[in-house]
């Protein structure tokens, strides 16, 4: 099954990684140029109509609390400054969206009034349905959990059609592809697989919400331009993770 024969699509989580938003070799965090790309791309989808969107955003670019934790640091505490690295990211995006136009809502899952809204499941759903892109920041509130889960548990919350993970490689393969020449891209495959192939393209709790909510994931990369745009219109693009039926 390639991805233009999952069904069709609505409500979309996109998921971009903390590190998408960097340029390579630069020392800023944040690349203003990138974020306008992926900010014009996602106005493009939208001017399509018809395309309900929330978004999820890491913080890998600032911090990553898995790897401060291993350096010593209490890994909640590492968990919630990568929590509030999401949010700059997110306001970033929010900034750009609303320059190019699109109405744009960040819900952080930890309150900060002053900067976002704070995270109601009921209020995102109707912010989505009033054709507002909503931005979940903060991951889930809670430490111990990636944004992978976070997308996974607002796709589910949301009920999103589909996940899109937007990455650095263009699908799914058997092994790191920047490691082994011959490594195979998956078309298609399924969570069962990914999980007992312990492929690391999501963690075992993303694909276990996913699949036990029947919602595809699509992983795709995010660099060639226009691929952002292609992924959210339903365009044939990258691996599709599912039921495997």
């Amino acid at each position: 099954m390639s991805p233009k024969s999952l069904p069709p699509r609505r409500r979309v989580v996109l998921k971009l990684s903390g590190e998408a938003l960097r340029e390579r070799g630069s020392t800023d965090n944040i690349s203003p140029e990138i974020v306008d790309r992926i900010a014009s791309e996602v106005a493009s989808a939208m001017e399509q109509g018809g395309l309900e969107l929330g978004i999820v955003v890491g913080g890998g670019n600032f911090w990553r609390g898995a790897s401060a934790s291993a350096r010593g640091m209490d890994r909640a505490t590492a968990d919630y400054v990568g929590m509030l690295a999401t949010v700059m990211n997110a306001l970033a995006l929010q900034g750009a969206l609303e320059d190019k136009g699109v109405p744009c809502v960040v819900q952080s899952a930890i309150e900060m009034k002053n900067v976002a809204e704070t995270f109601i499941r009921r209020k995102a759903s109707r912010h989505l349905s009033e054709g507002r892109v909503v931005i979940f920041a903060a991951g889930t509130g809670s430490p111990f959990f990636s944004t992978d889960t976070t997308a996974a548990l607002r796709a589910s919350e949301m009920g999103a059609d589909v996940v899109l993970k937007a990455t650095m490689v263009d699908g799914v393969y058997d092994s790191d592809p920047k490691k082994n020449p011959a490594a195979k891209r998956f078309e298609r495959i399924s969570f069962s697989e990914c999980i007992a192939k312990q492929l690391k393209v999501m963690d075992a709790t993303a694909f276990s919400l996913c699949m036990d909510n029947h919602i595809p994931i699509v992983i795709f990369d995010l660099t060639p331009p226009g691929n952002v745009t292609t992924a959210l219109m339903g365009g044939d693009i990258g691996t599709v993770v599912d039921g495997g039926q």
